[in-house]
């Protein structure tokens, strides 16, 4: 079994904290401590200049932090905007940033954040009450478009400008999950010049933010250009460097195969990498390359049943799927250490997360036991069979994680052994996208990053997206609820039922914990990463 952190307390006492602090795993890494760089770094002043090129494993597809909705794309837009928070990712805790103060009323509906004075756009425009306003307005406005922000802002009812630099946000109803939204990049905030362009182009527009760097350009399938922004002094209090960022550019260049992106760090082609696969951790280690890994929060990498389809609408399908994974085996021979078994709804490393290890252990007999029950036959070939029907379902992945097929390969295998058949489409993003939101599938295969609870909320409430199509009103209750209780002990519960519910019922077969590993070269120091386990570059900088 791989490492597993020992419970903690998952929500802090603190009346503000507890409605958005979260357990986070601290940073690990090799041939490093903590942070990019060497031994050496300590003896060596940090120097200005340098242009660092970041390779990813696939394309950003929208810059637009409101509508992008990969890592690949939220590392860049994270560059150039700021938030009116920022997570600790040590111990979950809120902090101020663009926000200075807030103030959050006791049924956490209302939200009153007081603003620094000194903040102005890269176009020179301030950040203001009247920007945040703005802002806000226009994810809500986004709808569908706004997968992350959606969900952030349920219930949204308006926001006042209080004065110029204080501004109340309101809901409809308690929403307790919203100051920890205000951390992430979703909610990173726009210049209302960009806020004014239509949703489309905003995807592919030299975008306007108040971040340590200014977006040059974005070239779809080739990369996205920054540069530093000088006179930047209002950065998050978390970072090391006071001011305006170290690197003159920043370079995210977009190279979709995981050898490639290691053949470019090892050849001085870029100087960091996303997406190390797990057979080049140890190899870029030998050659004295940092890698640094770290399990990401939020929904575990899963299939995710499609509950309108008429196979895996049975629920005893879906529990047989539970017990015929087996997750050790997909960890121990296609990934590696910084991988954990799936154990709940939630990966370990996310505040309210709950062990379920008993629900999802590898039980073929369990497996074979529930569909012979259900009426589900075995066939001539093995393939169970009822009514006619095969128990043969499909399942689409997405091409921005490379060991995704080989992990399916072996998930197919382990399944056939139960009966259960499995057809797998491999899909581009856009199309993997597009195939999720038109129901073609049974089971989708992915995962979702979130320093929260409520990220259940998203992946499964049936009032958002609901891509799995997802009908239970209990469920639903649980989720509301969750979202609204201020109380951390409350908050918990509810957060519990509700792992265990979406595992009782099948609609999620989580199987690995992702992590996020990156490679990076030696002249590369002071690159850290945040409570989402995304790169912060603004401390980055090179010998």
């Amino acid at each position: 079994m791989s490492r597993r952190p020992a419970p903690s307390r998952l929500f802090a006492r603190s009346p503000l904290a507890a409605l958005a602090a979260a357990l986070v795993l601290p940073l690990t890494a090799t041939a490093c401590s903590g942070t990019s760089g060497s031994s050496a770094e300590a003896r060596t002043a940090p120097r200005s200049g340098g242009h660092l090129r970041f390779a990813l494993s696939s394309d950003p597809g929208c810059v637009d932090p409101h509508q992008a909705t990969t890592s690949d794309a939220l590392y860049a837009a994270r560059t150039f905007v700021d938030s009116l928070t920022d997570q600790n990712p040590n111990t979950g805790q809120i902090v101020p940033w663009i926000a200075q103060s807030w103030e959050v009323s006791s049924d956490a509906s209302q939200y009153t954040f007081t603003l620094r004075k000194d903040v102005t756009f890269a176009d020179g425009t301030p950040l203001d009450a009247k920007a945040v306003k703005a802002n806000l307005d226009a994810v809500v406005a986004l709808g569908a478009k706004s997968m992350l922000g959606a969900g952030f802002l349920q219930g949204y009812r308006s926001t006042e400008v209080v004065d110029p630099y204080t501004a109340k946000v309101t809901f409809k109803g308690p929403n307790a999950q919203f100051l920890q939204a205000t951390s992430t990049a979703t909610l990173g905030l726009l210049s209302p010049a960009s806020l004014k362009l239509p949703a489309d182009r905003r995807c592919t527009a030299k975008l306007i933010g108040s971040g340590p760097f200014t977006l040059d350009g974005y070239t779809p399938n080739t990369s996205v250009e920054l540069t530093r922004r000088n006179g930047y002094t209002w950065g998050s209090p978390l970072w090391r460097r006071p001011g305006s960022a170290y690197l003159d550019k920043l370079t995210f260049k977009v190279v979709p195969e995981a050898g490639v992106r290691s053949g470019s760090l090892t050849s001085g082609q870029v100087d960091a990498t996303a997406g190390v696969a797990p057979q080049d951790q140890t190899t870029l280690a030998s050659q004295r390359f940092a890698v640094l890994d770290r399990p990401n929060p939020g929904v575990p990498v899963a299939l995710s049943a499609n509950t309108a389809r008429p196979l895996i609408k049975d629920p005893a399908v879906r529990r047989a799927l539970q017990t015929a994974v087996d997750r050790d085996e997909v960890v121990q021979t296609v990934l590696s250490p910084s991988y954990l078994p799936a154990t709940s709804a939630l990966s370990s490393s996310t505040g309210g997360y709950t062990d379920n290890t008993k629900l999802l252990a590898h039980d073929p007999a369990r497996a074979k036991s529930t569909l012979d029950a259900a009426g589900w036959l075995p066939g001539p070939d093995g393939i169970r069979v009822k009514n006619g029907k095969k128990l043969k379902l499909k399942v689409i992945l997405g091409a921005n994680f490379g060991p995704n097929q080989t992990v399916l390969e072996l998930i197919q295998q382990q399944l056939r052994k139960s009966g259960i058949g499995l057809d797998l489409t491999l899909l581009s993003l856009p199309d993997y996208q597009q195939a999720r939101g038109a129901g073609d599938y049974d089971l989708a295969w992915g995962n979702g990053t979130r320093n929260d609870p409520d990220v259940l909320r998203t992946a499964f409430s049936g009032k958002l997206l609901n891509l799995g199509r997802i009908t239970d009103p209990e469920l639903e209750r649980t989720l509301d609820a969750q979202a609204a209780a201020s109380d951390p002990d409350k908050r918990a519960a509810l957060v519990a039922t509700a792992q265990r519910r979406v595992l009782e019922q099948g609609y999620q077969i989580p199987v690995f914990e992702m992590a996020s590993v990156y490679g990076i070269s030696k002249k590369v120091h002071g690159l850290t990463l945040d409570s989402t386990s995304y790169p912060q570059f603004h401390d980055a900088w090179l010998s």
